[in-house]
């Protein structure tokens, strides 16, 4: 069977009568058309190289071929529900809890993100006989209609807050109400969540759990202050409730120093229950909930069967077990810290360089802020949104994030390269001096208009202005030409 079956224009054709169109593309102006993709690279339908630095799902690479041998070998064998014993479900439970604090030690494993924090939720209500969640602004946890009450980003455009929800302010140091010249932002953020806390039990509601991405994401891949975990957990504990760190974006490695993101706080902070999914299966929908003994035990104390059809399978665990394999055999976490440094590097660089770029994150899990100016921090939302699409004819894929979707997001594959890092960073650093050239050239066309008007006393001719955006593009084009033929 050939790799196309139709020609790009007519698929798109179809997706658009066939798929709900809530259900977004990638450049949905001009969708690229991908056939196959390899290691931290894509290819269309023309066999075109694209450099993908947003599959953060594809954790050790597109079609890494020990995940791909595992899956077809244990499919071959066996593929069925978790209600006959096998060995592949504790073998793989066993591994993940050498990753994890001791506390956390019972596993229940299902088949997406969404599922992991559902499931959460209830564990968290279950053991605490609380329903109030706390949650970060912005927030984003998952699609089920239980975690669009409990996620900002979503809810806010539907039907709004519900009483038993309470929202904490993103503990941003960049754009936020306590900032890096902050004396102790962490206890400072921490201290909303507890005010939040006092509020809810005025009305005598009570609080069930705090939950949080271990870096939001959505958010605009923000890095918690330093105390912020270990002071939230503690004030939510005093309120009977358990704090669940939201993992699935995060975990694996992708931050390269340690494990789990939530292990960035410090040895002394441990969650109750944490979620992971997207990356655990390199694609293969597998996710699971990670919890304590007296959490598991007030679950199974309710009377009612957890029962799961496909989570925890033969083939979803076995490719699992091939993931951990990669990761520790091609030492990914190291290649986090060797590129993700590397990249951040280039990227504080730029930033000495274009006034445009603002803040900049962490490991492989990466987010470079656009801002009109590093003053005023505002967000530069249109020259985000331009970069991205210039980058995607350099045949570089990449996205907005955060609040403003200002935030540039890197979340590539874990086999991304230093000789990828830089041919990211020169493109960029080439794009904004496009751009910073525009702004200059502006400035210089409004001017010209403006003493135009001021000598000859009259309106400035449209057949001028026409002609100098035409002198304009073609600069434009020959500046392009110009910087393509040097690389």
């Amino acid at each position: 069977m050939a790799l196309e079956v139709f020609h790009k224009d007519e698929t798109l054709q179809m997706r658009r009568k066939l798929i709900g169109q809530s259900c977004r593309l990638f450049f949905s102006h001009d969708p690229v058309k991908i056939m196959r993709a390899r290691g931290q690279y894509l290819y269309d339908e023309n066999g075109m190289q694209y450099l993908d630095c947003i599959s953060n799902v594809q954790h050790v690479g597109h079609c890494h071929p020990s995940i791909t041998q595992a899956a077809a070998a244990q499919m071959d064998l066996l593929y069925s529900n978790t209600r006959f014993l096998h060995d592949n479900i504790v073998l793989y439970a066993n591994r993940l809890a050498a990753t994890l604090p001791k506390k956390l030690c019972v596993f229940y494993f299902v088949n997406s993100g969404s599922e992991a924090n559902d499931l959460a939720l209830r564990l968290a209500r279950q053991y605490t006989r609380h329903q109030d969640v706390i949650v970060l602004d912005y927030a984003y946890h998952g699609h089920l209609t239980s975690l669009i009450d409990i996620s900002p980003y979503k809810f806010r455009k539907l039907e709004g807050q519900k009483e038993w929800v309470h929202v904490a302010p993103l503990p941003d140091t960049y754009h936020g109400i306590y900032r890096e010249d902050h004396l102790d932002p962490g206890q400072a953020y921490a201290d909303t969540v507890k005010s939040l806390i006092e509020e809810a039990h005025k009305k005598g509601r009570k609080i069930s759990s705090f939950f949080a991405e271990s870096l939001p994401s959505v958010g605009g891949q923000i890095i918690f202050p330093t105390g912020y975990c270990k002071r939230v957990a503690e004030s939510v504990h005093e309120a009977g409730g358990v704090y669940v760190a939201d993992e699935i974006q995060t975990g694996f490695g992708r931050v390269g120093s340690h494990f789990w993101a939530f292990q960035l706080q410090g040895e002394d902070f441990c969650p109750d229950i944490v979620t992971m999914g997207k990356p655990m299966g390199n694609g293969h929908p597998i996710a699971c909930v990670a919890t304590t003994e007296e959490i598991a035990d007030a679950f199974t104390a309710n009377g009612v069967e957890y029962f799961n059809t496909f989570g925890g399978n033969p083939v979803s665990c076995a490719i699992g077990l091939a993931l951990l394999d990669v990761i520790e055999k091609e030492d990914l976490r190291g290649n986090a810290v060797r590129v993700g440094g590397h990249l951040k590097q280039l990227l504080l660089q730029l930033q000495i360089k274009h006034p445009l770029v603002g803040d900049v994150g962490v490991g492989l899990f990466i987010g470079m802020e656009i801002v009109k100016d590093r003053v005023s921090r505002k967000p530069a939302t249109e020259e985000a949104a331009h970069l991205v699409r210039r980058l995607k004819e350099e045949r570089i894929v990449i996205s907005t994030d955060g609040p403003w979707d200002s935030v540039i997001k890197f979340k590539p594959p874990m086999c991304f390269s230093i000789e990828d890092a830089e041919r990211v960073s020169t493109c960029i650093d080439q794009i904004l001096g496009g751009c910073t050239l525009l702004v200059k050239h502006t400035k210089s066309r409004m001017l010209s208009v403006l003493m135009w008007q001021r000598r000859y006393k009259e309106p400035f001719p449209f057949w001028n202005i026409v002609f100098i955006e035409q002198q304009w593009r073609n600069t434009q084009l020959k500046w392009i030409k110009k910087q393509t033929l040097s690389q």
